[in-house]
């Protein structure tokens, strides 16, 4: 939960202050460039700000500073973080591949995993063995491990020849659905879906029928094959799922409706975002 701080101007004053004064400058500056949810397009902070790859260690410390990720709700300094992560983004650090992964389960917000994504995107290959190594670590839940797994598909969506690299990986991971989460069975055939993935139908098929996969999620069988083109839609009719449906599979399957509101405790920082199509 978002650590909500003395809102008192005399409180705020100091906070700014104490946070100003441990980056240098142009770092600094992050911490009052404004909020990301009222920017129509990304700024250009290598070129606005004279970013360069001597501040790359700085911007790992801004965009991994949990008493920053943690700011309160209301602040500008909370969006520093997504400003740090941009403009590493613009350098293409590889430097920052190792400490921003570890933020899928280090922040807990809803515009992180997309500007993770962007930055996963951008430096590419030198991205994916870390990436795979997170997607086999079981130590994070299902929601985390679909964020990593997003990201090896914006790698592919971006870079066209890693596309069967990020396919095998993300197949891989999908080969041990008997032990996967269900959920994340489901949010790694979204992804694969999304590539248009038929190289990995067959997998994908025996993840549905050994009923590992929630249908509501992606649909069922058969309609990832209209997905994949396996089928076409008059084929196979659109499934329909009801509320009443998600919420008994949770209490069936799971033991309790994980992932609604009244069981979820963790507020985010920065505005809501939806995070899959699927």
């Amino acid at each position: 939960m978002a650590n909500h701080r003395d809102n008192s101007y005399n409180q705020k004053g100091r906070d700014n202050y104490m946070a100003a004064s441990i980056y240098p400058s142009p770092v600094d500056k992050l911490l009052t460039y404004g909020d990301c949810s009222k920017m129509r397009d990304v700024p250009n902070y290598v070129q606005k700000l004279g970013f360069n790859a001597d501040h790359v260690p700085d911007l790992i410390r801004m965009a991994t500073d949990a008493e920053l990720n943690n700011a309160d709700q209301d602040s500008v300094e909370v969006w520093g973080p997504v400003h740090a992560i941009r403009v590493l983004t613009q350098l293409s650090a590889e430097a920052a591949i190792q400490p921003l992964a570890n933020l899928f389960h280090e922040v807990d917000d809803d515009w992180t995993p997309g500007e993770l994504a962007e930055y996963f995107a951008t430096v590419g290959a030198a991205a994916i063995p870390t990436l795979e190594a997170y997607l086999g670590d079981s130590s994070h839940d299902a929601y985390q491990l679909a964020d990593a797994a997003t990201a090896l598909t914006k790698i592919a969506e971006k870079h066209p020849d890693l596309r069967d690299r990020c396919v095998a990986v993300l197949t891989q991971r999908l080969e041990d659905f008997a032990n996967n989460d269900p959920e994340f069975n489901a949010f790694l055939i979204g992804e694969l879906l999304d590539l248009k993935a038929v190289e990995s139908a067959p997998v994908i098929e025996q993840a549905f029928a050994a009923n590992r996969v929630p249908p509501f999620i992606v649909g069922n069988w058969g309609d990832a094959q209209v997905e994949l083109g396996l089928k076409t839609r008059e084929e196979v009719p659109e499934t329909k799922f009801r509320l009443e449906d998600i919420v008994n599979y949770y209490k069936q399957e799971l033991g309790q409706p994980r992932g609604f509101a009244p069981l979820v405790s963790k507020k985010p920082k920065k505005q809501k975002k939806n995070k899959k199509r699927k």
